[in-house]
């Protein structure tokens, strides 16, 4: 596809802090210029006035599903539903099939996004062979193909196997990104185990079962020296615990989802849309991650985006698969309760989903001269409501439908390429 000239004009950048009305010129694919009364003889014009201009977002926690399970969702589907949600630069998690465990595996998933995908998708390579919490990866050849290491869909149970694999991750200079669950305390719950679960003769999954490992994972850290990142918490033990690790100079750093900060098991209802893991917590442990994103404790909001077919969504709380679909909601369900209510600052928010994530994942990316021209344009001012049927993912489940919201993107740019434009 031939470059194309692009002047921006007059739109809300976040720059050092500030919000400053500015343009920014793209040409052959690089942000060439940002200022004021820009111009260019052969630039397409887009006006922004009155519209937030950002870096493109960066989700380091996806699930696109493919290779293995392509009728949930592909590469190509996954990656224009990340676009029209604002990102440019996604992190897939491993639980596919084949598992990215070796060179050979993870190249497969490789080929299938230099072929499909419509902006930078990072995959991460498992920490165990076929994610069977056994037998560690061999990291130093997997590192150049991956973005960190995860067993996401599973904890890695074994001590000895978890410190091993950090050892040899913080010889190579990466990162373990840990989906922390103790299988031993789980007793088949699949909502939180809180006052819906007991009203309602629901399985409830403790919050105990999140928060033991990541204190085990914590003490490993701090023996080994292994950049600890712990994804999706959910729970206020979690909050407290990364907080103290990081006062202890411990290398950790973590995420949440936009559902935990909006959402808690008081919203809980008969419906799959409602049901992912972990679950979604009490009212306390929402405050609590409110919190943890308010003093730094947290670090990134991820979606975890997670989509499944509509049959597998169809069975109610107890039988219906976890997860939901988050690309197309995440930015303006955070701006619209937690920006617009006045409790998160919107220069917070674009750190803990633009900044951040790409700072700590070494993912690149700024708004700057000489930078990939990756941008994101959004409309803050006009509501709309959220209409599951009309997403791009192949995941329609969300327990945001009919939310009415703000902060809909209505461009997304790709190393000078329009990827996504509201029509």
């Amino acid at each position: 596809m031939a470059e194309q000239n692009i002047l921006i004009q007059n739109g809300t950048l976040f720059r050092e802090g500030k919000a400053v009305q500015e343009d920014i010129l793209v040409k052959d694919g690089l942000i060439a210029a940002i200022g004021s009364s820009l111009s260019s003889d052969d630039a397409q014009i887009i006006p922004a006035q009155g519209k937030l201009v950002s870096y493109g977002l960066a989700d380091v926690h996806v699930h696109f599903r493919e290779p293995g399970y392509s009728y949930k969702e592909t590469i190509a589907s996954g990656s224009r539903a990340a676009a029209r949600g604002g990102y440019t630069t996604v992190c897939t998690m491993p639980n596919l099939n084949p598992v990215p465990d070796t060179v050979a595996t993870i190249s497969v998933e490789k080929d299938i996004i230099d072929k499909d995908a419509v902006i930078e998708v990072r995959p991460y390579a498992s920490i165990t062979l076929k994610r069977q919490g056994r037998q560690l990866v061999d990291f130093p050849q997997l590192l150049p193909y991956a973005v960190g290491f995860s067993d996401d869909g599973s904890g890695v149970q074994t001590d000895a196997v978890m410190k091993e694999a950090m050892q040899k991750v913080a010889a190579t200079d990466s990162i373990i990104a840990a989906h922390c669950e103790d299988n031993s305390l789980l007793f088949g719950g699949y909502i939180h185990k809180g006052a819906y679960a007991a009203a309602h003769g629901h399985k409830g999954i403790c919050s105990e079962s999140e928060w033991k490992q990541i204190a085990r994972d914590i003490q490993l850290a701090e023996e080994t020296g292994c950049h600890y990142h712990v994804c999706h918490i959910s729970t206020k033990e979690s909050v407290a615990l990364i907080r103290e690790a990081k006062q202890k100079g411990i290398h950790i750093t973590c995420e949440t989802a936009p559902h935990y900060l909006t959402l808690c098991d008081n919203d809980l209802q008969e419906d799959g849309r409602f049901k992912m893991n972990p679950p979604l917590r009490s009212e306390a442990d929402k405050a609590a991650l409110i919190e943890g994103i308010l003093d730094g404790t947290i670090d990134c909001i991820a979606t975890d985006h997670a989509p499944h077919s509509a049959e597998e969504k169809s069975r109610g709380l107890e039988k219906s698969a976890m997860g939901i679909t988050g690309l197309e909601t995440a930015f303006p369900v955070v701006y619209t309760h937690l920006v617009r209510t006045g409790i998160l600052s919107l220069d917070k928010m674009m750190s803990l989903m633009c900044t951040n994530p790409r700072n700590i994942f070494r993912l690149g990316g700024r708004l700057a001269t000489g930078e990939p021209a990756d941008i994101a344009i959004f409309d803050l001012d006009t509501p709309y409501r959220i209409n599951s049927q009309t997403f791009l993912s192949q995941g329609h489940s969300t327990p945001f439908d009919g939310w009415e919201v703000y902060g809909k993107c209505i461009q997304t740019i790709y190393h000078g390429q329009t990827v996504w434009k509201e029509k």
